[in-house]
C-alpha cells in the first residue's frame, strides 16, 4: 500500500473512535462509522454526548465524515476497529461486536488492505478470530491478500491531560511489512510517540495486562478495607503513613465498574483456563471487586440499624457513572449498590448531575432526582468522587441529612476515612 494514498475507517464512534477519527482526519481521509444512529446524528450536529471532544475540533475535522451508511466503507483500505468488548453473565468473552465488525468490513475489503484492531481482547483473537472471520466472507487470504494490526487503545474518558496524542501506542502487525506500516500510521499522529513489539500476541497480553494489574492492586486496597475494618482501624491514615516509602503503590479503595478494569481480567482468565492454568491472583482480586458493593451496603445499614429500624430507612446515593467526572454508567458498581439496598427494601435516592437521567431510566430502569432534597435522608453514600460533589462542598451535603443522618465517603472526597461514619 501506498502510504500517501491512505483513507481510513474507524468503526466504531466511542471513547476510542471518536478521538482517534478526530487525530487522524488532520492527515487523512476518515469515514467514521457507527450502528448508532442517534449517535452519528449528534455527531454530525458536532455535538459528544461523551464530553470527551469539543465541539470546535469537530468543527475542524474536515476530512472526516461520520455515517451509519456501510456503503461509504467501500473505497476504505484502512480499517481500524474500535467496538467494545464486554463479557457475558458468566463472566466469558463476549467478541460478538468484534465479529460483527469483521463481518461488515469483509463486504468491502480490498487486496492489500490492512486490518487494525484497538479493542482490549485475550492475546490471539486478532488472528484466531479475525483473520478466520474476514477470509470466510470474503475471497481474500490472510497474510497474502490482507494483513491485519493490532495497537491497543489507552483511552481514559474524560481524562484532558493523558489524551490520545500524548500517551505511547503499541503497534504490531501480522508479518514486518504490515508491522513497519502500522507503526508509521501511528506515528504520524501520535506525539509521544510508538513502540513496536514483536507480534500481535505481545501487544494483546501487554494491553490486557494493563488493566488487570490496577484491579489487582485495587483489590488489595479493597481487601485492606475488609481487614481493617474488623480491627477498628482508619484505613486512610494507614495508606497514608505507608504512602511515607518511596515505593509504595499509592492505589485507594472504592467500587471498580466500568467497561474495561472491571472486565478485561475476565478475559485473561479465560484464555489462561483454556491452556489449563485457573490464575489465583486475578480471580482472587476480581471476586473482592465484584463483591465492593455488597459490603458497602451491608456497611452502612449495620451502622444505620443502631439509630433506625430499617424499615423506614431513606438513603442517597451520590454517583451512578463507573468512574468519576464522566457520564458513562455502563456496569458502574453503583447501580449494584442501588439494586442491593433496594432488595433489602430500603427507599434509595440516586442523585448524578453527568448522567443522562432519560438514557438511565431507559437503560437501567433507575429514575435520577434533580437536587438534594434538605433534612430528608437518614443515610448519604458518596460513591464516586465527582468535582461537582466537591464543588457542592460538605456543608452543603450534610444540610440533606436529618438529624441522626450519617455520611459514607466512599471515595474519599472530603477526606474522611472510606466506611468510617462521619456524623
Amino acid at each position: 500500500m501506498e502510504y500517501k494514498n491512505i483513507k481510513i475507517a474507524i468503526i466504531g464512534l466511542g471513547y476510542v473512535g471518536l478521538p482517534l477519527a478526530i487525530e487522524f482526519s488532520g492527515k487523512y481521509n476518515v469515514i467514521g462509522y457507527d450502528v448508532n444512529k442517534n449517535r452519528i446524528k449528534d455527531l454530525n450536529q458536532n455535538y459528544d454526548k461523551n464530553y470527551d471532544v469539543l465541539t470546535s475540533k469537530i468543527l475542524k475535522a474536515n476530512k472526516l465524515k461520520f455515517t451509519n451508511d456501510i456503503n461509504f466503507l467501500k473505497n476504505c483500505n484502512v480499517y481500524i476497529i474500535t467496538v467494545p468488548t464486554p463479557i457475558f453473565r458468566n463472566k466469558k468473552p463476549n467478541l460478538n461486536l468484534i465479529k460483527r465488525a469483521c463481518k461488515t468490513i469483509s463486504k468491502f475489503i480490498n487486496k492489500n488492505d490492512v486490518v487494525i484492531l484497538e479493542s482490549t481482547v485475550y492475546p490471539g483473537v486478532t488472528e484466531e478470530v479475525i483473520a478466520p472471520l474476514i477470509e470466510n466472507n470474503s475471497n481474500l487470504k490472510f497474510n497474502k491478500d490482507f494483513f491485519l494490526g493490532y495497537s491497543p487503545e489507552r483511552i481514559n474518558p474524560n481524562d484532558k491531560r493523558n489524551n490520545i496524542t500524548n500517551i505511547i501506542k503499541l503497534t504490531s502487525g501480522s508479518n514486518r511489512m504490515t508491522t513497519n506500516f502500522v507503526d508509521k500510521l501511528y506515528k504520524s499522529i501520535i506525539k509521544a510517540g510508538t513502540q513496536k513489539v514483536s507480534s500481535i500476541k505481545v501487544a494483546e497480553a501487554a494491553k490486557v495486562i494493563e488493566n488487570a494489574q490496577r484491579d489487582i492492586n485495587i483489590a488489595f486496597m479493597n481487601e485492606l478495607v475488609f481487614i481493617f475494618d474488623k480491627l477498628n482501624l482508619d484505613t486512610s491514615e494507614v495508606l497514608k503513613a505507608a504512602s511515607t516509602k518511596w515505593n509504595f503503590l499509592n492505589f485507594t479503595p472504592g467500587l471498580v465498574g466500568g467497561h474495561c478494569i472491571g472486565v478485561d481480567p475476565y478475559y485473561l482468565s479465560y484464555k489462561s483456563k483454556l491452556h489449563g492454568y485457573s490464575p489465583l491472583i486475578i480471580n482472587a482480586g476480581r471476586k473482592i471487586n465484584d463483591n465492593f458493593a455488597k459490603f458497602i451496603a451491608n456497611k452502612a445499614i449495620k451502622e444505620m440499624k443502631k439509630v433506625k429500624n430499617i424499615s423506614t430507612f431513606k438513603f442517597l446515593i451520590m454517583g451512578l457513572s463507573f468512574k468519576e467526572n464522566c457520564n458513562d454508567f455502563r456496569n458502574s458498581k453503583s447501580i449494584e449498590l442501588f439494586k442491593i439496598l433496594q432488595k433489602r427494601g430500603i427507599k434509595t435516592d440516586c442523585f448524578d448531575p453527568l448522567v443522562n437521567s432519560k438514557e438511565l431510566k431507559l437503560n437501567v430502569g433507575i429514575n435520577l432526582i434533580s437536587k438534594l432534597k434538605k433534612n430528608y435522608y437518614d443515610c448519604i453514600i458518596i460513591s464516586v468522587k465527582h468535582k461537582n460533589f466537591k464543588k457542592m462542598g460538605e456543608k452543603k451535603i450534610r444540610q440533606s441529612l436529618n438529624n441522626n443522618g450519617k455520611l459514607f465517603d466512599v471515595k474519599n472526597l472530603f477526606k474522611f476515612e472510606p466506611f468510617n461514619i462521619n456524623i
